[in-house]
């Protein structure tokens, strides 16, 4: 009997821990989870908001590539599972014929798709060592300002309680790789939406979200409307782009394990 490998990919101002939940329960049905981080990012929540610590000039094709190695790392292909960002590397490495199915939770926008700009644009408090331009390196979100941007449908008390258990400065670089236009788009976010040969694709939307709106979400499945393979959209009420790990999210990962199970793909095969 085998193992399906699945792997999480993270987004912007959360830890590769927030997915802790998240494994216990696809663990919990049989799969082989990991959760890596972000290339040199530190092991725990409290390393990565240190004031000293040096903030490595990370981007969007540092981020692709270093998932692409973990997704080749297992012996059967793998599930991929991302949020944010994570949700647009995910389409990337799926569209390029790695991995045996993606699912994209509230994901950054591919090409073609409006910008997210509360995305790109967000947190102007910034943390972290100047870079060449004097500008800090890293992005961060106040307390504030990640209960209104990233976890707007929650009370105050969990956002407040999720921002001090999750929240981390977020590379200057990726946001400028996410924020060019179209003219002059990243290799990153051009993916190949007509791959007839790429294996089944979730797309996942909370419709009050206003990081990545739900209409974006929308927009860039209607992008995937020539290819004959497996494209779905799921979209869930009243959530936010904290629907990974506020109190509402055994919801969503359900959803994405019974979405698996009807591609029939499971946590241990023979």
């Amino acid at each position: 009997m085998n193992r399906t490998p699945v792997v999480f990919i993270h987004g912007p101002w959360l830890h590769a821990l927030s997915w802790r939940s998240w494994l216990d329960r696809f663990t919990g049905f049989g799969y082989d989870v990991v959760a890596p981080g972000w290339p040199h990012e530190p092991r725990t929540v409290g390393e990565a908001r240190h004031p000293s610590r040096a903030a490595p000039v990370t981007g969007l094709d540092t981020i692709t590539e270093h998932y692409a190695r973990v997704v080749c790392s297992f012996d059967a292909p793998a599930v991929i599972i991302g949020h944010s960002v994570g949700g647009l590397v995910a389409q990337h490495l799926l569209g390029n014929g790695l991995g045996r199915a993606a699912v994209a939770i509230a994901p950054a926008p591919i090409a073609g798709a409006p910008q997210a700009t509360a995305l790109t644009e967000a947190g102007p408090a910034c943390a972290g060592e100047d870079g060449p331009e004097g500008r800090a390196r890293t992005v961060s979100l106040s307390a504030e300002e990640f209960r209104t941007r990233f976890a707007n449908t929650l009370p105050e008390d969990e956002a407040l309680c999720l921002f001090r258990e999750h929240a981390i400065p977020s590379p200057r670089h990726l946001l400028s790789d996410l924020g060019l236009s179209d003219g002059d788009c990243h290799p990153g976010r051009r993916v190949r939406t007509g791959n007839t040969d790429r294996g089944p694709l979730l797309l996942i939307s909370g419709q009050e979200d206003r990081m990545v709106p739900d209409s974006v979400t929308r927009a860039v499945y209607r992008l995937y409307g020539d290819s004959t393979a497996t494209s779905d959209l799921k979209q869930f009420p009243d959530r936010a782009h904290s629907l990974t790990v506020d109190s509402g999210w055994r919801a969503v990962a359900d959803h994405v394990l019974l979405w698996l199970a009807l591609q029939d793909i499971h946590g241990v095969e023979p």
